[in-house]
């Protein structure tokens, strides 16, 4: 037990701005301070979005494993790792793959998989509503007004269909390279040609947010240069309510370092919008070359992780987690794959190795998340006004005391409130 008056869970290396502080006054129930009382407390929740993707889950979550995870016993050890770490997943609504034959929406698979995050305590981000990759063939050959028609319906489909579970999508993927689009014959990118950027753009946020006024919707890309600042300027003109800007940050090719990271950042940063970066990756193993343009084109029958691989990815998740989580403007991160099994390009990404163990940066990444910036169960006793004042990283908290469990948040810089505790 610690005789203290207050606790602090953060230390001096968290941001000020991700720290707040509140002060609780334990009272009886003819709200009557209670000195020289023990409570204890702890974290339940950061405010901050640690996520990654969800997509291995889907089998499980449906009672069907699939043979990635390695069968059900395999599968629930990993989503243990991953709920111990993570706090939203992101799941896959790519057209071509979500409604392969039309009319067919794999609605009710993916309904299950966010029930199961959500019964977990896990927030849910959908990806992505409309893009010009994984499209659905049966969209190709059908005039541009019946595709336009089509990709609306999907929109409010999947958005109503959802709301209340998932409230936060990449309403658009890619504007950048929409209309010019040119590996790989799709029905979006002929539309957006026609339509031009910014019009796909209000088609996808207009839809979205009419089919739920609640959603948050991002704007998200793969080129960071200023093509993508010119277009986020132009939609801003345009009047079009963005909620957060969405940056791929695929480090493939090796970190790019705190430095040019926090460097983009700022650029972004200067629009007054949440930054989500949304796709991170760093790799365990032999690093893609750098004169590969498109990280497609990169294809090896194997590509193995390796020691001194994992233990450059672990110092460099720690650097690129403490860097983000020190910017203001960054609210979200998003790691691209919990396994290495079926992971992107076949590239060793994960944070668990495909036969199940973690990685040396999965135990860097838990040490950040629930160690150093999370509060565990600490006993503390009030003060002689029934007074204790709890610090830490902003989020949700509990106070324990008389058999039961009080939510309290610590959301802003310095707060006062009232907790009743019930009868012994």
């Amino acid at each position: 037990m610690t005789d203290a008056r207050s606790v602090r869970s953060a230390p001096t290396s968290v941001p000020r701005h991700r720290i707040g502080e509140t002060s609780i006054t334990v009272t009886d129930a003819s709200d009557t301070p209670l000195p020289h009382t023990e409570v204890v407390v702890a974290q339940t929740s950061h405010d901050f979005t640690f996520g990654n993707i969800g997509f291995d889950f889907i089998g499980l979550a449906n009672g069907e494993p699939e043979e990635t995870t390695g069968g059900t016993a395999a599968a629930e050890r990993l989503a243990e790792l991953y709920t111990d770490v993570f706090n939203t997943a992101t799941l896959p609504f790519y057209w071509g793959r979500f409604e392969p034959r039309r009319g067919e929406p794999d609605t009710a698979r993916l309904m299950q998989t966010a029930r199961w995050f959500h019964d977990r305590g896990v927030a849910l981000k959908g990806h992505p509503l409309v893009w010009h990759t994984v499209q659905p063939d049966w969209l190709l050959g059908l005039p541009l007004e019946e595709v336009e028609s089509l990709q609306r319906e999907r929109i409010r489909r999947d958005v109503s269909a959802f709301a209340g579970l998932v409230d936060t999508w990449d309403a658009i993927n890619e504007v950048v390279i929409m209309p010019v689009f040119a590996n790989g014959e799709n029905g979006i990118t002929p539309l957006a040609r026609a339509k031009g950027r910014i019009p796909m753009v209000r088609l996808a946020f207009e839809e979205a947010r009419a089919a739920n006024p609640d959603a948050r919707l991002l704007l998200n890309d793969f080129d960071l240069s200023s093509a993508y600042e010119c277009l986020i300027e132009g939609v801003l003109e345009a009047g079009i309510e963005i909620d957060a800007i969405g940056l791929q940050t695929h480090m493939h090719q090796g970190y790019w370092g705190e430095d040019a990271m926090l460097e983009m950042v700022d650029r972004f940063a200067r629009y007054g919008l949440p930054l989500h970066l949304t796709e991170s990756s760093l790799v365990s193993g032999q690093l893609m070359p750098a004169d590969i343009v498109d990280l497609n084109d990169y294809r090896v029958p194997e590509w193995p992780s390796t020691p001194e691989g994992e233990a450059r990815q672990a110092d460099e998740i720690e650097r690129h987690y403490r860097s983000l989580v020190s910017h203001p403007s960054v609210e979200a991160i998003t790691y691209w794959g919990i396994t290495d099994a079926g992971a992107w390009l076949g590239a060793p990404i994960g944070l668990v190795h495909a036969d199940g163990t973690p990685k040396p940066a999965y135990d860097a990444l838990r040490r950040l998340i629930k160690d150093e910036w999370w509060l565990a169960p600490t006993t503390v006793v009030t003060d002689a006004n029934g007074r204790i004042t709890v610090g830490g990283f902003r989020g949700g908290y509990e106070l324990r005391s008389g058999g039961a469990s009080l939510p309290f948040t610590i959301a802003t810089e310095r707060q006062e409130i009232r907790i009743e505790r019930p009868a012994l």
